[in-house]
């Protein structure tokens, strides 16, 4: 028999939006659009649609990582994916578990509200994310409120600074917030580099623009990229999955996230320009 290469792959772990605009299906959706695997350990249920969260229902965190343990040995992954994890408890063991992936990079967009605003953390689990996860996170993508909130700054370098203080190695803060003309999103490392990106600011709102960009950054990972690579590559895709959204609901825009790669394939299929 042929040996089959096997594909890299992203374990993904967060919640469960079953309106498709964000969590695990756009976890799923942003990787497989990379050419990579999606490995799927979903943290918490949730009541929501494109116009908002009701309810939060966290899994419990002993069956969670009970699926980590079982897809890691297996399949094991080139690099991890979190998202919304739900409660303090959850975040305790997924960073006891991250103490045992070595060198296996892990991408934390820290989900603290949901696309429509409402709060999906305590202080407790705030508190678990700035001592136990931050610190075994190769990257870390929050939204300037979220940096703000995580790191008690104000303004962005020094957000990224103390984020940085934590642990992570490096700290990408989206300017989707911000009221700029254009959206700058801007890297910072612990080795002091900063890199920044400018993008159009597109009309409307999206709901899973932070999955679509955290998730295809760690599929970028996987595949061996370096880390100011792939931070670029995936801005690109997720401002055309942006820009090509779709909609499903009566409010935020849905990524179009597969749109951008079947499209991709049918200008190869036709000898177009990429």
């Amino acid at each position: 028999m042929d040996r089959i290469d096997e594909p890299s792959r992203v374990l993904c772990i967060g919640g469960h939006d079953p309106s498709g605009g964000a969590g695990i299906l756009a976890d799923a959706e942003s990787v497989h659009a990379a050419g990579v695997f999606p490995l799927t350990v979903i943290t918490a249920l949730t009541e929501q649609d494109t116009c908002g969260l009701s309810q939060l229902h966290p899994q419990p965190p002993e069956q969670v990582i009970a699926h980590c343990r079982r897809l890691l040995a297996e399949s094991p992954p080139q690099a991890v994916k979190i998202g919304l994890i739900g409660d303090a408890a959850t975040a305790r063991v997924l960073a006891e578990l991250s103490e045992s992936l070595d060198l296996i990079p892990i991408v934390l967009d820290p989900v603290l509200a949901s696309g429509a605003g409402q709060s999906v953390a305590d202080p407790e689990l705030l508190a678990v994310l700035r001592a136990r996860l931050i610190p075994r996170c190769r990257l870390i993508t929050p939204n300037l409120p979220e940096a703000q909130l995580l790191s008690g700054a104000i303004a962005a370098e020094e957000c990224a600074e103390r984020l940085l203080g934590l642990g992570a190695t490096w700290v990408l803060i989206t300017g989707t917030h911000a009221e700029t003309p254009a959206v700058i999103n801007r890297l910072f490392g612990a080795d002091g580099s900063e890199h920044a990106w400018e993008w159009p600011r597109l009309p409307g709102q999206y709901h899973g623009s932070g999955c679509t960009l955290a998730a295809a950054i760690a599929a970028r990972l996987a595949q061996g990229q370096g880390m100011v690579e792939a931070v670029a590559a995936a801005q690109g895709y997720t401002w055309r999955a942006l820009a090509a959204a779709i909609q499903t609901g009566r409010c935020q825009l849905t990524p179009n996230r597969l749109g951008v790669l079947l499209a991709k394939h049918s200008r190869v299929c036709h000898g177009q320009p990429q």
